[in-house]
């Protein structure tokens, strides 16, 4: 059975969502990141970057193949299952186009979003106003997308899609408003509405609305590693 070493943050939720989505058997591990789980020698060995999520498929059972990278986990398990990435070159190189514009841009633009709006510990209003405004030029760009299309690559639900959507999941608290932005929010609606999504997203907190707020610790180790870290290393 497939293991996903696993936080419910944004690219953790990438995979959790593809599996539940394509009804594949998994054994889900969760880390704990504000606790510094991502950085102990065993998680280290799956993970050179310390960042979920990591999937393991044990595949013949004598050599299991380890993958981290959100974005190389959907690819690897597309590549593997058929599901979510089309076999048809040209709709393929279409598909990762999308995949990388969410590794290199939504993704990014959304997690310092994310930061500087709701984790930082000091207010940095420049840092807000920046990403804030660079976040909604990429709903833009997908919104424009979605204009003349049911899902990011035409007819087929993808691994672009499942890529894209945890990232907008917390669109208010990234100070976004699909109010304005009718094809994305049709998109997003479609998506919440599956039931593949509501598995993946039963039981799981807003990351973005913890119950209390982070310790100085936490948000240390979280953002910054842990306090033994060497920061040149």
């Amino acid at each position: 059975m497939l293991s996903l070493y696993y936080s419910a943050t944004p690219n953790g939720q990438k995979v959790r969502l593809y599996l539940e989505s394509f009804n594949l058997p998994y054994h889900l591990i969760p880390i704990r990141l504000s606790k510094g789980e991502q950085f102990t020698p065993e998680f280290s060995a799956l993970s050179p970057n310390n960042k979920i999520p990591v999937l393991v498929d044990p595949c013949d059972h004598t050599r299991p193949v380890t993958v981290f990278e959100s974005c190389a986990i959907l690819h690897y398990l597309a590549t593997k299952t058929g599901h979510g990435l089309s076999p048809e070159p040209t709709l393929q190189q279409e598909t990762l186009q999308w995949l990388f514009w969410q590794a290199s841009s939504l993704g990014p633009m959304a997690g310092q979003a994310g930061y500087f709006r709701v984790f930082c510990d000091q207010r940095i209003d420049h840092a807000m106003t920046r990403y804030t405004r660079e976040l909604d030029r990429l709903y833009r760009v997908l919104d424009k997308r979605l204009a003349q299309r049911e899902w990011i690559i035409g007819d087929s639900y993808s691994i672009a899609d499942i890529a894209c959507y945890p990232w907008i999941v917390p669109h208010a608290a990234h100070g976004q408003d699909l109010e304005a932005l009718p094809h994305l929010r049709r998109w997003f609606e479609a998506i919440a509405a599956r039931d593949g999504t509501r598995r993946a997203y039963a039981g799981v907190e807003d990351v973005y609305g913890l119950p209390e707020p982070l310790t100085s610790d936490e948000r240390r180790t979280l953002f910054s590693g842990p306090s033994n870290a060497n920061p040149e290393s």
